[in-house]
């Protein structure tokens, strides 16, 4: 069962820094509809992403860069409505902040005033450098995310770890402190090595949070679908999965099948 403190009536940025100062874990998931973010809030979670990863879970697409601003907006005020103590932070998907910082100061504002959200999560380091200070300048908290950034997948064609050789990783280690020096109040290292993380975590004031990452970040994220086994098919070494949700929905369905088949559903007490 989780160990979170229930004096903590509202997790804030604040308080998500004041975890790394103690060397207290942050814990982090993501959510896409209300009913899952009721259930991964009352669990104690601190932080609940709605990724731009609902493309892939929720509608099905290869790949992150499809979902829309709209869509996003849709699955994050979902998510607020059922939030009451953990810091919902919102990605900001591909096309809406690279390249313009105007746009990507439209898009945080859009996402903030009609979701209700927290924060928000921009995947890159110096090349978005421009939008990311636009945002915060209008007072958004942001979520750094540099490693493998999923919205650049074309850009690396593989889903594969990440600063391996040493000017990757130094460029990795560069782009932290400019997103910490910038007023970014965390950031996620997605798939790099574990070596390079407990580096980066130990060299930063701000929290890390690490996917993939290895154990030395200040705090882990999965997506919740894989935690759970609702999605069967994604194996990667960094996941573990806490139950076969997958298995106990089919048989649950086909059983409701079977009962229908043999009119067995409704019986005389189900009936009014």
């Amino acid at each position: 069962m989780s160990v979170h403190n229930p004096d903590i009536k509202r997790i804030t940025t604040h308080t998500i820094q004041e975890l790394k100062n103690k060397g207290e874990k942050i814990s982090a998931l993501t959510a896409y509809d209300y009913s899952m973010a009721r259930a991964v809030d009352t669990a104690g979670v601190e932080l609940i992403l709605v990724g731009d990863s609902a493309s892939n879970v929720m509608a099905g697409h290869e790949t992150t860069l499809p979902i829309t601003l709209d869509q996003m907006i849709y699955h994050a005020s979902s998510v607020v409505r059922a939030v009451k103590r953990a810091l919902v932070v919102v990605d900001l998907p591909f096309g809406s902040y690279q390249g313009n910082s105007s746009e990507a100061l439209r898009s945080a504002i859009r996402i903030m005033k009609e979701s209700g959200a927290h924060a928000v999560k921009m995947e890159g380091g110096l090349e978005i450098k421009e939008s990311i200070v636009r945002v915060l300048s209008a007072g958004v908290p942001v979520m750094g995310h540099l490693g493998l950034t999923p919205q650049s997948i074309y850009k690396f064609g593989t889903y594969a770890v990440r600063a391996k050789e040493e000017a990757e990783a130094q460029k990795l280690i560069d782009d932290a402190h400019m997103l910490q020096e910038v007023g970014c109040f965390s950031l996620v290292l997605e798939k790099i090595p574990a070596a390079l993380t407990k580096k980066v975590s130990q060299s930063l004031v701000i929290p890390t949070i690490g996917i993939g990452a290895g154990p030395d970040a200040d705090g882990q994220i999965l997506v919740v679908h894989d935690l759970l086994g609702i999605t069967n098919e994604f194996k990667p070494r960094f996941l573990r999965r806490y139950a076969d949700l997958h298995t106990i929905m089919t048989e649950a369905i086909a059983h409701y099948v079977d009962d229908v088949k043999a009119s067995d559903f409704p019986n005389e007490k189900e009936a009014y």
